[in-house]
């Protein structure tokens, strides 16, 4: 029976090489060259560093377009609260990494609402759509791209 399992995952290594590309041009950049502007790889995201909240939002659209660049979806980074003191401002960038349950429970709704012959299931951090043929299978992904949700949405493990 076809099968396909529906994921919200980031390419670490590609991130890794984003944040490097960013640090390269923000060190280059004639705007924030010798300012205290950084971007380094935390545990689990990315923290940004700046003199000002103004150089934070430029480090930020930087980093976003060496993702874009690198195939990462921006809608996967969750930027946290900026911190920012007298000498510099900080901001943690969380990378989101799976399907939350409520996300999950509106995509199988959204798949049922459709009255296309598949099952969907939760299973963990994805969902798994099964059907008797390929077509509902892709007819079900066509779906799910048209729909905007809050996370962005790979599909993988196609099975005939």
């Amino acid at each position: 029976m076809p099968s396909f399992d529906t994921v919200s995952e980031v390419d670490l290594h590609e991130v890794t090489n984003a944040v490097d590309q960013a640090s390269r041009e923000i060190s280059n950049r004639f705007d924030l060259k010798g300012t205290g502007a950084a971007i380094s790889e935390e545990d689990g995201g990315i923290l940004l560093k700046a003199d000002n909240e103004f150089q934070l939002t430029q480090v930020m659209d930087v980093l976003r377009g060496k993702l874009a660049k690198r195939g990462v979806d921006a809608d996967s980074l969750e930027p946290g609260e900026v911190e920012s003191n007298v000498s510099e401002a900080r901001q943690p960038v969380k990378l989101v990494q799976g399907i939350d349950t409520t996300t999950a429970k509106q995509i199988v709704k959204l798949i049922k609402g459709s009255k296309i012959k598949v099952q969907a299931a939760i299973q963990g951090e994805k969902v798994r759509v099964t059907g008797k043929k390929r077509d509902d299978l892709q007819a079900v992904m066509s779906l799910l791209r048209e729909e905007s949700l809050s996370v962005p949405l790979q599909f993988d493990n196609f099975r005939d």
